[in-house]
């Protein structure tokens, strides 16, 4: 939205600084409000993906029926900038084990949060019972997770997106949902958006979409 008052012209977007330069506009101010809920949002998307359970009936209960309890379970945070930390804080407070993976370590987060920093991806994906995606979108992200990296996630692991819907291989995605190599996903945000009617991410039952809202709250609307 463009507005124009006293010769000054200010563009409102709810881009965040990336899309931004996506998008030509060269020096983007991005409230420090824009992470609460993102990052709250991740939270919920990770217990929601837990809590992921299928059922013909409600007169026999299969065993996938039941959910599960996060408590103690491994958050594997890959890019722990401003809002992967507040992810861990959260999650600490679940009594979760956290590890992450960054392009630079965080000894002080690392210590605030009893963190354990992954040099090596494979480290991270093959010890995380949730895998969580909050990278910038980079060519150097593009895809990050791919075939290889969902073979070496557990069976058992689930994948959580707030990041870009390109730093995610969909076809290896949807392969790896299909054949059991993982158990399920939560995704705030695909590509492209929204998805196409057909698309088979819309009909998997292991599968928990949000669309691209993360941080559409009424106290950043009104902000």
């Amino acid at each position: 939205m463009l507005t124009k008052g006293n010769g000054g012209r200010v563009l409102a977007t709810y881009y965040t600084r990336q899309d931004c330069r996506h998008h030509v506009i060269p020096k983007p101010w991005r409230p420090l409000v824009v992470g609460n809920p993102l990052h709250s949002s991740g939270c919920y998307l990770c217990c929601g993906a837990h809590q992921i359970a299928v059922s013909p009936n409600t007169v026999r209960f299969h065993a996938n029926w039941v959910g599960g309890d996060i408590t103690g379970m491994t958050l594997g945070i890959v890019g722990m900038g401003r809002i992967g930390y507040k992810i861990a804080q959260r999650a600490k407070a679940f009594e979760m084990k956290i590890l992450y993976h960054n392009r630079h370590r965080r000894p002080e987060e690392e210590k605030s949060v009893g963190a354990s920093y992954c040099e090596r991806l494979d480290d991270l994906l093959q010890q995380s019972d949730y895998v969580m995606l909050v990278v910038n979108l980079s060519p150097e992200t593009e895809k990050l997770m791919g075939k290889h990296e969902f073979q070496m996630m557990k069976p058992s692991a689930m994948l959580i997106n707030i990041s870009r819907g390109l730093v995610v291989d969909q076809e290896a995605l949807v392969e790896a949902l299909e054949t059991g190599q993982i158990k399920a996903a939560a995704l705030d945000v695909t590509y492209p958006e929204p998805l196409p009617r057909d698309h088979p991410l819309l009909k998997m039952s292991n599968v928990v979409l949000a669309p691209h809202m993360g941080t559409a709250t009424r106290e950043i609307t009104h902000f």
